[in-house]
């Protein structure tokens, strides 16, 4: 397996899917990075030369902020919104959607499952 940026990329991947493991690097990069070093996006992450490898680790280095240094940077800015007490801040804290969502209906993925209270009428009894 290639390491790049302290994440292991599996070999049999093609190189433009296998950079995508990175955090902080999509589809949209991966491609931009390939066509900066002109490395075909065809090619399996084993068939990479020494010398592509470590051009993609200094191209990634030097100019995308990947991994703990990226969640690092979301993670103070979420903190400082919180600290402003900015609108942001108070959803975020709160665990509920912060771009504006709706939130009566759906935003489950944010609020987790929940359990929502009937009518609070008793059940008939069955009939015996």
């Amino acid at each position: 397996m290639a390491r790049v940026a302290g994440t292991n990329i599996p070999n049999e991947k093609r190189v433009e899917v296998g950079l995508t493991y990175i955090y902080g690097i999509g589809t949209t990069s991966s491609k931009k990075i390939l066509s900066q070093l002109k490395i075909d996006a065809n090619t399996r992450v084993k068939d990479l030369t020494e010398d592509d490898l470590a051009s993609l680790r200094e191209y990634i280095d030097k100019n995308y902020k990947v991994e703990a240094d990226l969640s690092r940077t979301v993670t103070s800015n979420i903190k400082r919104l919180k600290d402003i007490k900015a609108y942001r801040g108070l959803r975020h804290s709160a665990g509920l959607p912060v771009r504006g969502q709706r939130t009566k209906t759906n935003a489950r993925t944010k609020r987790g499952k929940r359990v929502t209270v009937g009518s609070g009428r008793k059940k008939a009894a069955a009939k015996t």
